[in-house]
């Protein structure tokens, strides 16, 4: 952010594979008490996670969903680089990425990557949820890459719609 203003640069960041971010924007105008987000995945879009690996955990044969984190989404990003960067994305149009709160679930019985956000502002309240389809990379879906896509097209275009 520093080099960027020092520079004129800007930083666009897409959507990718959330929704809803143009309503957590407005709603950061206003006061946002909390901002939640929950994100399910099948295991082996998980695994090898540097947080998990830290630890020692593996998902191999899970049969059941198991909370693999839960903590801020400056924390998440660490660990779920990969995984996660939704979070980033989430915080930066939100409350920031110490406030955010972030849970990872590894569920065996899911077969897309899934976010459930939850928005608690004075302006308003609101959750959302996507279910994405992953690409041949398990960790991200494929909506992400559309959602470049549609940022470069938006740069171009002469209708922009949203924030």
């Amino acid at each position: 952010m520093e080099r960027a203003r020092a520079t004129g640069a800007r930083i666009l960041v897409p959507t990718g594979a959330l929704l809803g971010l143009d309503a957590v924007r407005a709603a950061s105008e206003g006061k946002i008490r909390a901002v939640t987000m929950v994100t399910k995945k099948p295991p082996a879009g998980l695994e090898g996670a540097p947080y998990l690996v830290e630890r020692g955990i593996s998902l191999a044969g899970l049969k059941a969903p198991r909370k693999v984190f839960e903590g801020s989404a400056r924390e998440g990003a660490r660990g779920f680089a990969a995984n996660v960067n939704v979070a980033a994305a989430l915080s930066l149009a939100g409350i920031g990425p110490e406030a955010t709160r972030l849970e990872i679930w590894a569920d065996p019985g899911i077969d897309r990557n899934t976010h459930e956000i939850k928005v608690d502002g004075e302006e308003a309240r609101f959750s959302m949820t996507i279910e994405n389809v992953p690409s041949e990379n398990p960790r991200t879906g494929r909506i992400v890459a559309l959602s470049v896509v549609a940022l470069l097209r938006g740069l171009v275009s002469e209708l922009k719609v949203g924030t």
